[in-house]
């Protein structure tokens, strides 16, 4: 049981336990990001937290919703696009960034590589969990595409793909086991696509 989600104090008298749900979350992302959604039970997931069931659904709702904010809460701090896409860059050196700090990302933890939005959107079909995973990864590209359009609207559709396909690529290649050298070495040459399109 993760001791770190409560005040320490055992069941009984006092203050009552504190749920902390931003450790909760943190704990989920390493849980879905080692084992995909499918693998993860409500029971196990419970567990590793240190809560029942009812006061998970009280706290999340379920656990897609739950996974739901585990994939927002990772978009927004595996690589927070708001520094990296900083106003008054170049669009293709921001972008380049992007894509070297994502190789980095990618490949840094061995338990878990790859992108946990990328790789739960590569799920078959309509299932739940890829659903989900799709319309994050749909937002940040969507925060790509503005980026570039505010500067180069007639290229931000093409850019955009670019990016995503080559962000899609760095985190299976992550996944397949290539070293952080060699997924930064190809980061790297996809710069020379962006300043290709961006001129």
């Amino acid at each position: 049981m993760v001791t770190n989600l409560n005040s320490g104090r055992k069941p009984g008298r006092g203050r009552p336990r504190v749920f902390d749900p931003e450790a909760a979350l943190e704990i989920g992302e390493r849980m879905f990001h080692e084992h995909g959604y499918d693998a993860v039970g409500l029971a196990a997931l419970t567990e590793e937290l240190g809560i029942k069931a009812p006061s998970f659904y009280a706290a999340f709702g379920s656990k897609a919703a739950f996974f739901e904010r585990v994939m927002e809460r990772y978009a927004q701090t595996a690589l927070p696009a708001a520094d990296l896409l900083a106003p008054g860059r170049p669009p293709a050196d921001a972008l380049a960034d992007l894509l070297e700090r994502a190789a980095r990302t990618y490949a840094k933890d061995p338990r878990r590589r790859g992108c946990l939005v990328l790789e739960a959107a590569r799920g078959a079909g309509d299932t739940e969990s890829a659903v989900l995973a799709r319309r994050v990864a749909q937002e940040r590209r969507d925060e790509i595409r503005a980026y570039v359009a505010a500067t180069r609207p007639e290229a931000a559709d093409a850019v955009t793909d670019y990016v995503a396909s080559v962000m899609s690529g760095l985190s299976g290649s992550a996944r397949e086991g290539m070293s952080e050298a060699r997924l930064a070495a190809v980061a790297r040459a996809a710069a020379g696509g962006l300043h290709a399109l961006l001129g």
